[in-house]
């Protein structure tokens, strides 16, 4: 039953991603907060379709976190619903993502629209140069620059080292607070294949760590708030899904 819902929602998600891509096609001619709309229902008809057709809850908490002007969002990556999450969070985020993402049909042409930031994965300093110059127009225009520290997705409870340098280089050189959003979005949706399970997904924004500390110390305390809420919330998720720990499978290590 539970494959069936998930083919259901596959359908939803990708058939709805071509509706709107192409029902508002007109958008990519206007001012780019008209394509913005069009990227937040989406977003939002990705929580109803998850509600309905596979019984998973999305809540969003702390939002008397969320400050007005720049930030650097730098959120726990689990799922591919961490990427629309934004959209309904933050009023204009501008999203750090994998250039490769630019090459599908509707979420390329948005992307662009929207101006988010593509990078190439492989790292170089050229890449981070021209991350920084983009994150800069950005900040200039008092968006929300979203950010996943990790590099990739993870199973829910995994913890990989996190990439510091682009992190930390943004930090210095933007001049903003760094806002932790945590989730455990990987227990209903995993980071790979079709399958989504019912239950709580939680998106949690913490409190800003201020902008001008060192950058060690502002990696150090962003990282051990990420982790201690997800961690928390991984039991809340657990819980409503009346699992424990020890039912996570081997590919989902805590």
């Amino acid at each position: 039953m539970n494959t069936i819902r998930s083919i259901f929602f596959v359908i939803w998600l990708y058939g709805g991603m071509a509706v709107v891509a192409i029902s508002c096609l007109p958008t990519l001619l206007l001012p780019r907060r008209i394509a913005m709309t069009a990227i937040r229902y989406y977003a939002q008809y990705i929580r109803v379709g998850l509600r309905l057709i596979c019984g998973i809850r999305v809540e969003l908490r702390g939002r008397e976190h969320i400050q007005p002007g720049a930030a650097l969002i730098a959120g726990k990556h689990q799922s591919m619903l961490d990427i629309f999450i934004p959209f309904i969070l933050f009023s204009d985020p501008a999203i750090i993502l994998k250039r490769e993402l630019l090459w599908y049909p509707g979420l390329g042409w948005y992307a662009l629209k929207a101006k988010m930031i593509p990078i190439d994965r492989a790292g170089t300093t050229r890449t981070l140069k021209k991350m920084m110059r983009e994150a800069k127009a950005r900040r200039d225009k008092d968006r929300q620059i979203v950010i996943y520290p990790e590099g990739t997705r993870q199973p829910a409870g995994a913890t990989l080292d996190y990439k510091s340098a682009g992190i930390t280089a943004l930090y210095s050189q933007l001049g903003v607070p760094v806002v932790p959003l945590a989730t455990n979005s990987g227990l209903c949706w995993k980071p790979r294949g079709m399958v989504r399970r019912s239950g709580l997904v939680v998106y949690e924004v913490l409190p800003p760590v201020p902008a001008g500390l060192g950058r060690k110390d502002m990696f150090a305390r962003m990282k051990d708030e990420l982790e201690a809420a997800s961690d928390r919330l991984l039991d809340e998720g657990l819980a409503a899904q009346r699992r424990t720990r020890a039912d996570l499978k081997p590919s989902d290590p805590v």
